[in-house]
């Protein structure tokens, strides 16, 4: 079976709820995933939109939430999940309002996508960039040649919805 990431929260390619967002209680939605490799030795969650700041130019990818080493028998995380719910072991990375933890969509103009990516290793990553608190570039660097699979969840939104 293949790797497959689920939000109760929005179908994928569908609008993330306001409840999610700087509009709302900005709190991270609930995921859920299966179908995770037997080999599995760790998890990462990386949330990022690759719009910013207009759909129409794009010129960046922001990033919104950073996870690592989250466990390979974890089956998903509920709504709301901050740094004292995360297993023993979990690291979080800077998001790009330079803090750990979930920021929700907030686009300064446009409908914006943003994307869920977890992966599986087949490694425990071991302070990425030699930082407690990594960016998700030193993440992504830390995992490559070591992701047995992946899983995308895409959803969107858009001020004033």
């Amino acid at each position: 079976m293949a790797l497959e990431l689920h939000s109760t929260a929005f179908e994928h390619g569908a609008a993330i709820p306001a409840r999610y967002t700087c509009e709302g209680d900005d709190i991270a939605p609930p995921l859920s995933w299966h179908g995770v490799p037997a080999d599995t030795r760790s998890l990462v969650l990386i949330v990022d939109d690759p719009d910013a700041p207009d759909p129409a130019a794009p010129r960046m990818t922001w990033v919104h939430w950073v996870l690592y080493n989250l466990p390979p028998d974890l089956t998903g995380l509920p709504e709301g999940t901050t740094a004292a719910d995360l297993p023993q072991g979990t690291g979080e990375g800077l998001n790009d309002w330079k803090r750990a933890g979930y920021g929700g969509p907030c686009p300064p103009v446009g409908r914006h996508r943003y994307f869920f990516k977890l992966y599986a290793l087949d490694t425990v990553l071991q302070r990425p960039g030699g930082s407690a608190t990594p960016t998700k570039a030193e993440v992504e660097t830390a995992m490559a040649g070591h992701v047995l699979e992946q899983a995308t969840l895409v959803g969107t939104y858009q001020k004033g919805e």
